[in-house]
């Protein structure tokens, strides 16, 4: 019976051809040094970014930067034939190629570009890809204070409180998780870390509260995790992992802190 099944799912076997071109048989090209890497929404005219594309590979010829707008149609943006290179992408040209209007970009848009490699007659997709998201500028004022946290799998929603580090203007502390879960929040709280370049998140592993008394009786529960930040609103998803000293609640589980 085994041997016969073998031999019927082999012979089912149907070859799946990627519309988008041949994957992981190619040169990997290095995106580096991207600064700006987000589009400013208060300047759409001149708004860009900038990155360095680094390959070193002599059968490679040239290098194809496409984008793409909410998994619709790849349009290419720009060729590089030699490398180094520094390429500078603005988003009116991104516009243009997609046949959009820059009045219709809002905050939080994001953008998809990826990289092709062209080796000889063929042309492969490669594993360089990047999102770019269009985001306001940073005001520490704008991203701390008094805010709602919710995370419906994890049945919580409450006040939290995010203050800034007097040392540092792009780390955070969320005070409040515990409490919203019925906790005791005798710990933390627990620090984030935002990267000024793209506005993600890290959250770094902190216990919160030294002790669980829903359920079974456990100890120091903690979160860690990642995310991003609307810096037009405040708004920040991030998802977390939630683990005990006895083990792990598993994750990730996605909470909104929302800016009241």
């Amino acid at each position: 019976m085994i041997a016969s099944l073998i031999l019927i799912f082999s012979s089912c076997e149907t070859e799946v051809i990627d519309p988008a071109g041949e994957r992981g048989v190619a040169s990997v090209p290095g995106i580096e040094d991207m600064n700006p890497a987000t589009f400013d929404v208060n300047d759409l005219e001149n708004t860009y970014v900038q990155f360095n594309l680094v390959l070193e590979d002599p059968g490679v010829s040239e290098a194809i930067v496409l984008v793409s707008y909410k998994e619709e149609k790849r349009v290419e943006v720009t060729r590089v034939s030699s490398f180094p290179a520094t390429v500078k992408i603005a988003l009116k040209d991104v516009i243009a190629k997609l046949g959009m209007q820059l009045s219709s970009v809002a905050a939080a848009d994001e953008f998809k570009f990826e990289v092709q490699t062209v080796q000889g007659a063929k042309t492969y997709f490669s594993s360089a890809a990047f999102n770019v998201a269009v985001v306001c500028g940073y005001d520490q004022s704008m991203v701390t204070g008094s805010y709602r946290g919710v995370c419906d799998a994890w049945g919580v929603d409450g006040p939290i409180t995010i203050t800034p580090d007097p040392d540092d203007p792009y780390t955070v502390y969320v005070a409040g998780l515990a409490t919203i879960d019925g906790l005791d929040e005798d710990l933390g709280p627990l620090k984030m870390v935002i990267n000024p370049l793209n506005f993600e998140v890290t959250a770094v592993k902190t216990v919160v509260a030294s002790l669980v008394t829903w359920g079974a009786p456990y100890h120091n529960i903690a979160y860690e995790g990642s995310g991003k930040l609307n810096t037009c609103d405040g708004t920040y998803v991030m998802d977390f992992y939630i683990t005990v000293s006895e083990g792990s609640f598993g994750g990730p589980f996605v909470f909104t802190f929302t800016k009241n």
